[in-house]
């Protein structure tokens, strides 16, 4: 048989020598167009939802908010598999697609479903949001901010810089999709009441957590209009500093107000840390980089300070 294929070929030599040139024609057109990068995707495209759920237990976000997403999602074009992780407080659902699959069209499927699932999730619970688009594999730069030994900066002060310096230039960056920062002490206005003041006061600590909501807003006044200008009537209520917070009225007692100072410590502290980063056995704010399937992304990354 090799034989008469090889008889063939000479005999039809040119037919053979066409042939061969509209191959390699079309394998060099095929390579052109070949997503080529240095970090490949090798999963499938799919679409990550994670709903908040403050105050629920596990089995309850299982239950209520997990449950009712993935009800939503089966069935929709494409899904092959719809993986599910309920924890305290958080649901991460993610949909996985088969591979012929557009991610845009995947990821519009996905929110045209949520909006169905919406309703029928319990009061309180936050509304479903798509992760951006990013890989498994996507990570393409992990790096960790530390103190010098001796230094005046703080954890704190490293991860307000890290929050909203670094993450927006990566942001900026083309081909990254996500930067993910863990580490550090996340700063944040706390109000310690004190159980004796509030009863010296008779103040709940109801009252005192309305009073703390309502300190930091802005009110609207509507427009001064004279012949010709118009002003814009407004109240500034934004709290700029822990001082001005201690002096927000929780109420008013026979005409004398009650302050959040007299009732409350107010300072500015970390919030409650889930986990930490670390680098070398020391304290640090770790931040990760995740570029977007099938897009270019620079070799390196400029941070100017």
């Amino acid at each position: 048989m090799l034989n008469a294929v090889v008889k063939w070929s000479i005999a039809q030599r040119w037919l053979v020598v066409i042939a061969s040139i509209l191959i390699l024609l079309w394998g060099f057109r095929v390579l052109t167009q070949m997503p080529l990068d240095v970090f490949p995707n090798f999963a499938p495209p799919q679409v990550e939802i994670q709903t908040e759920a403050t105050g629920l237990a596990p089995e309850e976000v299982e239950s209520l908010v997990t449950r009712p997403i993935e009800s939503a999602i089966n069935g929709t074009p494409g899904v092959e598999k719809v993986r599910s992780s309920s924890a305290v407080g958080i649901s991460v659902v993610k949909v996985i697609f088969t591979w012929d699959t557009d991610i845009y069209r995947a990821r519009q499927l996905v929110t045209e479903r949520l909006q169905q699932a919406q309703s029928q999730l319990p009061k309180g619970v936050g509304i479903p949001q798509i992760s951006p688009i990013s890989s498994p594999i996507g990570a393409i730069a992990k790096f960790a901010f530390t103190i010098e030994e001796g230094g005046k900066t703080n954890l704190m002060e490293v991860r307000r810089i890290v929050d909203w310096q670094v993450k927006n230039r990566l942001l900026a960056v083309s081909g990254v999709t996500q930067v993910v920062i863990f580490g550090g002490d996340i700063r944040q206005y706390q109000v310690l009441v004190d159980p004796a003041k509030l009863q010296q006061y008779d103040v709940t600590l109801s009252e005192v957590t309305e009073a703390t909501r309502k300190a930091n807003v802005n009110a609207a006044g509507g427009f001064l209009t004279s012949p010709d200008r118009e002003l814009l009537i407004r109240g500034i209520g934004r709290i700029e500093s822990a001082e001005q917070l201690q002096k927000s009225v929780i109420k008013s007692q026979k005409g004398v107000p009650v302050l959040l100072s007299q009732v409350a410590d107010i300072r500015i502290g970390s919030e409650l840390k889930r986990g930490d980063g670390n680098l070398n056995g020391k304290k640090s704010v770790v931040v990760i980089v995740n570029k977007q399937p099938n897009a270019d992304t620079p070799g390196s990354i400029p941070i100017r300070h």
